[in-house]
């Protein structure tokens, strides 16, 4: 038991056990990257190292308070026990007035994105103001072990005035407390907020890693567990979660756009394939987009001239390679700008059909401006 079960970014894990063999411990802490990568868990870890009544940089994983801060292992079950005691019909005002924290010990509270409800979540759940309030005040209680741990998790999905409730907290940061932020980048929270805290930023896992948390957490066979640690692009939490032929089916729709678009078929067919990709509501906008980046990224190296490119969406070789013939770096470079547009559009309520299907277009005419330029 203890840090040793976290394989991967062994630098952070060290610094961490460092601060708390010497009692100098940050008030706040920023850990960025991928989604899937660890973050949350190494929090849990920290909040648990914090506490355990047997070590001082590690946990044992044994003792009552390291048991009980487990059990944030499984936070879906602890969001369900949530939702159901607010209710299904909150309103608005209940949803203030009644935030969703995971607690599992006095000491550690966890808070995610409120999805508010239950069977029908809202489409982009986020760290609510009454959530916010609540950490405000009951960060300046004494612990009743060694330590208050606090874990935002998806910090980012504060709206930027909500944001300046918690940023209250890091002003006049509590003595005896330590709160935790995950966010993919430091980009996208107050830089106010990020100037407070100590960044920790988690590189993904090599693919081998990501393998044998697999073998130990899955029943994929080998095979399986070789694709999916490439789809996962070195995120565990992703790979476990993944539904391996969903996945691979994405990125098939995904890379059919693209060639249609750099073919200059015919549009009423394109945007067929673009509508069916905005009414998909089995994974967010934000994952079908990083599917687009992923292709992008290989076709990036295959248009480069990369010797021995190492490719995200190996078993696509044959269809990425005949598409890098047809294409050069600049559709490519265009494609990705195109993408970087309606990432940030979608956190504005952009139209996402629309959207795509301008981009689409775009990469159209490129495509054929690309065509003419070859007779």
């Amino acid at each position: 038991m203890g840090f040793a079960e976290f394989l991967g970014n062994e630098r952070i894990v060290a610094a961490l056990r460092g601060a708390l063999r010497t009692g100098r411990v940050p008030h706040a802490l920023l850990f960025t990257g991928p989604r899937g990568v660890g973050k949350f868990t190494l929090a849990r870890m920290f909040a648990q190292a914090a506490n355990c009544e047997r070590l001082t940089d590690d946990f044992c994983g044994e003792c009552n308070t390291c048991r009980r801060i487990s059990l944030l292992a499984d936070p879906q079950t602890l969001i369900e026990q949530g939702l159901a005691e607010r209710g299904e019909s909150a309103d608005a005002a209940t949803v203030e007035r009644v935030p969703l924290i995971l607690q599992s010990h006095p000491d550690v509270w966890a808070l995610v994105p409120d999805p508010v409800r239950l069977k029908t979540p809202v489409a982009r759940p986020m760290l609510r103001v009454g959530q916010l309030r609540a950490v405000q005040r009951a960060a300046y209680f004494q612990p009743m072990g060694r330590r208050r741990v606090f874990i935002l998790d998806g910090a980012d999905s504060m709206r930027w005035d909500v944001a300046n409730v918690f940023l209250k907290i890091l002003e006049e940061p509590p003595g005896s407390a330590t709160l935790i932020l995950t966010a993919p980048s430091p980009y996208s929270l107050l830089p106010t907020i990020v100037s407070r805290c100590l960044q920790f930023h988690f590189a993904p896992l090599p693919p081998a890693d990501v393998e044998k948390i697999l073998q130990d957490k899955t029943d994929y066979k080998p095979a399986e567990r070789k694709i999916a640690a490439q789809l996962a692009e070195g995120s565990p939490g992703l790979a476990i979660e993944m539904n391996l032929e969903q996945a691979q089916q994405q990125r098939r729709n995904a890379l059919r756009i693209l060639e249609r678009a750099a073919r200059g078929e015919g549009f009423a067919q394109l945007f067929a394939e673009t509508a069916a990709l905005a009414k998909d509501r089995e994974s967010s906008f934000e994952e079908q987009i990083s599917v687009f980046y992923g292709l992008l990224s290989d076709l990036l190296e295959l248009t480069s001239g990369v010797n021995q490119p190492t490719l995200r969406n190996a078993p696509l070789v044959k269809e990425l390679t005949t598409l890098a013939s047809s294409v050069n770096v600049a559709w490519v470079m265009r494609a990705i700008s195109g993408f970087d547009e309606l990432h940030a559009g979608a956190r504005r309520n952009l139209n996402r059909q629309l959207g795509l299907d301008a981009l689409a277009a775009s990469l159209v005419t490129s495509g054929e401006r690309k065509i003419v330029s070859r007779v």
